[in-house]
């Protein structure tokens, strides 16, 4: 499979706990020419993530400092005090080693992104087949407290409304179809032979 040309991207966004982050592990793990975008975050790292590899962690006066820069190409306050961006630099490194950038990032930061880009943006929304579903996903995690999960189904039903903004909406009710239809909807975009 050749490079992709410069300048493409790819974005999957959900409400959290909808799959998003198992879709674009598939595709990485499947294609060799689509990077990660490591997104920067305020938040303290959970399990085994790894700063530079799952985000690039920060504090939130280094985080502010990026926004007075302009390095971002979109940031958002996700939650109260924790912010989340995509730095300029990270798509261009990826554009630089000649792949496709793919972000994996919430609902208002895929818009202003998409936005910017244009037809050279592909955006993808990961619905979840209920918002019950996506809190019993959530519970199952084992990760949020009674009352973040809360804060994260509410947000969900919110994020939700906008599905209509993407170029596609994919519902995951069975992870294994949802890859195989985001799979075709990115060759389609990219212009891979089948």
């Amino acid at each position: 499979m050749t490079a992709t040309p410069s300048g493409k991207l790819i974005i999957l966004t959900a409400p959290s706990g909808a799959g998003k982050t198992s879709i674009t592990r598939f595709l990485l793990g499947k294609y060799s020419s689509l990077s990660f975008s490591v997104s920067a975050a305020t938040r303290e790292p959970r399990g085994n993530e790894r700063d530079g590899i799952d985000y690039y962690f920060m504090s939130v006066d280094a985080f502010r400092q990026k926004i007075d820069e302009n390095a971002f190409i979109e940031w958002e306050m996700v939650y109260e005090g924790k912010y989340y961006g995509t730095l300029k630099t990270e798509l261009q490194r990826i554009w630089n080693a000649g792949k496709t950038p793919v972000l994996d990032i919430d609902v208002k930061g895929a818009i202003h992104v998409q936005e910017q880009f244009d037809e050279n943006c592909l955006s993808i929304f990961i619905e979840p087949p209920s918002v019950e579903e996506l809190k019993r996903r959530l519970e199952s995690r084992g990760t949020e407290s009674p009352e973040n999960i809360a804060t994260r189904v509410s947000k969900a039903s919110y994020e939700i409304s906008f599905n209509h903004h993407f170029n596609k909406t994919i519902v995951n009710d069975n992870l294994e179809k949802a890859c195989a239809e985001t799979e075709k909807v990115i060759a389609a975009f990219l212009g891979w032979n089948e």
